[in-house]
């Protein structure tokens, strides 16, 4: 059995995750009234920002993981994200399979954002108008990050329309896929050792984390 090496989960998916944190607490109204996701993330940018400002002093904190399970875990398609990452290992996954690498999936995700949210300093957020497909089904947001001095941070959020609201299923910044980033570590580990493989590597990263004080 080859060992894909741990690190090989990519190292800047703290800073895109983390980046995520705007639109994503913003969902939960979405189902509650009828703006359109740009309008929504704009409306809400400041409440979001001044929401990571009081947390910043202690980003892992047992308060902060159940901010992101209440207000964020609903509103993203994790299940849709795992398939995207895992490629063609989800096709070949048996559905108990599936659903631990989606709970796995989910968790990283979740630990890794929870570790980001206290690079948050005196940022701002800009939004676009949104951009949907001609079935009106799915929409792309674009959104960028500004900091003073810095240059901006372009985040592009994929939406896709739900019985119960908008479900993010994957972002970029900066043009960097955060599901195709994944994907690239993913597949290395299922060549390596299969399905099974690619569940022990997510376990045992989200364990990392655990230890290590992210969660």
């Amino acid at each position: 059995m080859q060992h894909v090496a741990r690190d090989a989960l990519p190292r800047r998916i703290g800073s895109l995750w983390g980046m995520l944190l705007a639109l994503m607490l913003a969902l939960p109204a979405l189902a509650q009234a009828p703006e359109e996701p740009d309008a929504l993330g704009e409306r809400v940018s400041g409440e979001v920002l001044q929401i990571l400002k009081d947390h910043q002093s202690n980003p892992g904190s047992a308060e902060v993981q159940a901010m992101v399970k209440e207000k964020v875990l609903g509103h993203f398609d994790f299940a849709r994200m795992a398939a995207l990452a895992a490629g063609l290992s989800w096709r070949s996954a048996t559905p108990a399979q599936k659903a631990e690498l989606t709970e796995q999936f989910r968790t990283l995700l979740v630990r890794t954002y929870s570790s980001a949210l206290g690079k948050f300093k005196g940022q701002t957020l800009e939004f676009d108008p949104q951009r949907k497909s001609e079935d009106q089904r799915k929409a792309i947001v674009r959104s960028r990050l500004l900091h003073p001095g810095a240059e901006a941070i372009t985040v592009d959020y994929k939406m896709i329309a739900s019985t119960s609201g908008w479900k993010v299923y994957d972002v970029s910044v900066d043009g960097v896929s955060l599901v195709t980033t994944y994907r690239d570590a993913f597949a290395e580990e299922a060549r390596a050792n299969g399905v099974d493989g690619l569940i022990r590597m997510l376990t045992d990263k989200n364990a990392a984390l655990a230890s290590d004080g992210a969660a």
